[in-house]
């Protein structure tokens, strides 16, 4: 079942990638050429540190709860951290493997005109930042289904996205893909975790 749904992702991916290389001279470099045509270095550094607390927010997030749960030894609690665990483990998993499968040249790689303002060494579809944030605002979100929780881990996920594209190194189609696969990891794993348990009905994964 849960192969099922991974296949569901990466073919989603890989209808977009013949499409995302059509548009490349178009869509995707027009938004770059703008934003570096207007790129001014006080919104650089502001949106480098928001790139930067990528990977801490990714880890901090399921390290939390987990740790919450075992203090408090709340068996629902350790099962969303392991959830949200499983949903960034996944979202680098397939991300990793689109990348060295399609390895795709950064922007500043192809077009001259674009300069990067921050590093980005492996291939670029799709942005690994973006699918790691999406995985944790979508499977934070599944585990405490609030407002007040979807609101701003979205809006940080969202301003990770923009912040690959401002920093030269992630085309727009790279950030799209990221989103789709970090948002796609959390519900492959919410439906293996909800399939578990209708296999094991007195173990509890996500209420």
């Amino acid at each position: 079942m849960n192969i099922r749904y991974l296949l569901l992702i990466i073919a989603c991916i890989s209808l977009i990638k013949p499409a995302v290389q059509a548009q490349r001279t178009s869509l995707d470099v027009q938004v770059l050429d703008e934003m570096m045509e207007h790129r001014h270095e006080d919104p650089v550094e502001l949106y480098q540190h928001i790139s930067n607390t990528t990977n801490y927010i990714s880890m901090l997030v399921p390290v939390s709860v987990l740790a919450t749960g075992l203090v408090r030894d709340d068996k629902v609690t350790i099962n969303k951290g392991l959830f949200l665990a499983e949903s960034l483990a996944a979202s680098s998993l397939i991300t990793a493997g689109l990348k060295y499968t399609f390895k795709r040249h950064r922007p500043f790689a192809d077009h001259p005109f674009i300069i990067p303002a921050s590093d980005g060494g492996s291939p670029s579809f799709p942005s690994g930042h973006t699918s790691e944030a999406f995985s944790t605002a979508t499977s934070l979100t599944m585990a405490y289904p609030k407002w007040y929780v979807a609101v701003p881990a979205y809006a940080w996920a969202a301003s990770v996205g923009y912040s690959r594209m401002y920093l030269g190194v992630h085309y727009p189609s790279d950030v799209l893909a990221g989103a789709i696969v970090g948002a796609g990891s959390a519900w492959l794993m919410y439906k293996v975790n909800k399939w578990l348990v209708s296999k094991k009905p007195a173990s509890v994964l996500i209420n």
